[in-house]
């Protein structure tokens, strides 16, 4: 499959998301497992990364993803698409100018990461301290002292992408989507496909559930997220079964997995969407990144589609988690006194 473009960005049609190297997703490879699995990603294509200052935060230090990313990458960082996001903290102390901060958490970001620019930078959800015209202000200075090449919004709805991208044009939004959070298909997709904005979902095989791999006597422990994933639920895994039974049917008339249907789905889908499936397991990421050669034709994406639109989705996240009123707040709230 052809590379695709983030703004003016060019990309593997997959990235890899590195998160579950840090934390997240329960206990964490060693390092040199983590480098290895990069590099392999790598050689298989992938040219897209994408990490956080955040990344591991809650059980290592913030930047332990990004260090683990920067040492993966040194051989072949001029080859490849580097993503990093930083966050404002809702209590952090600003001195001086809000360029300066920002500037000065980049900095930090590409100390870690081995680099002197960052190819796509994102703010790390809102804060309501500032209005998204600043951050978008900021973000072009940063354009044009050539530090970053682009800027990105992760978890925002398509009023706040509109007032952004009036103000500094967007390369990418960093949402949640797949099979079963279609929220975007509304308004961001439509909007994006007209200004030449690209999209990168997350979890776009639905933390795992769409892969069938997740059962309901799976059991998550330490920092894993998916805890707290509503449709990761023993009811709702049960109730949504049906989604899964569409997704075997059409794996095995592909000889694909089900993870790579669903991705190869969205990949006929947009022509803007460009998924970053995370996994800790260098076998997942591979697999995950061969999806890009299951083709689907026309007639095959409309039965798929047919058949999706039938299923009743239970345990939908959406809006409420992208503007951080339900999920993202109850999560890190439950996640403090584990």
């Amino acid at each position: 499959m052809e590379n695709r473009k983030l703004g003016q960005i060019e990309v593997s049609p997959i990235g890899m998301g590195c998160m579950g190297f840090s934390h997240g997703c329960g206990q964490i490879p060693e390092r040199e497992y983590s480098i290895k699995a990069i590099q392999n990603a790598y050689d298989f294509g992938c040219t897209f990364f994408d990490t956080a200052e955040s990344y591991g935060r809650e059980l290592y230090y913030p930047g332990h993803n990004e260090e683990i990313v920067g040492d993966a990458i040194r051989p072949f960082r001029s080859h490849i698409v580097l993503a990093t996001k930083y966050h404002i903290g809702e209590n952090e102390e600003i001195s001086g100018s809000l360029y300066d901060f920002v500037k000065a958490h980049l900095e930090a970001s590409m100390e870690r990461l081995h680099t002197d620019y960052v190819d796509l930078y994102y703010l790390h959800r809102l804060n309501e301290r500032f209005s998204i015209e600043e951050i978008a202000e900021v973000m072009g200075q940063l354009i044009k002292a050539g530090l970053i090449r682009g800027w990105g919004l992760s978890q925002v709805s398509a009023d706040t992408l509109k007032k952004a991208n009036q103000v500094t044009p967007v390369s990418a939004v960093q949402n949640i989507y797949s099979m079963v959070e279609r929220d975007c298909e509304k308004e961001i997709f439509p909007y994006c496909l007209q200004h030449g904005i690209g999209v990168v979902p997350f979890s776009p095989i639905a933390s795992g559930f769409l892969s069938g791999k997740v059962t309901v006597d799976t059991k998550f422990e330490g920092d894993d997220v998916r805890k707290y994933v509503p449709q990761l639920s023993r009811e709702n895994l049960i109730a949504n079964q049906p989604i899964l039974d569409v997704l075997a049917e059409f794996s095995k008339k592909k000889n694909a997995t089900n993870a790579q249907i669903s991705l190869a789905w969205m990949l006929h889908k947009y022509p803007n969407v460009v998924p970053i499936p995370g996994s800790k397991n260098r076998e997942r990421i591979l697999e995950n990144l061969a999806s890009w050669n299951i083709t689907l034709s026309d007639g095959e994406f409309e039965q798929l589609e047919t058949a999706l639109n039938a299923c009743v989705i239970h345990g939908h996240r959406g809006h409420d988690e992208s503007e951080q009123r339900s999920f993202g707040k109850q999560w890190a709230a439950k996640f403090k006194h584990e």
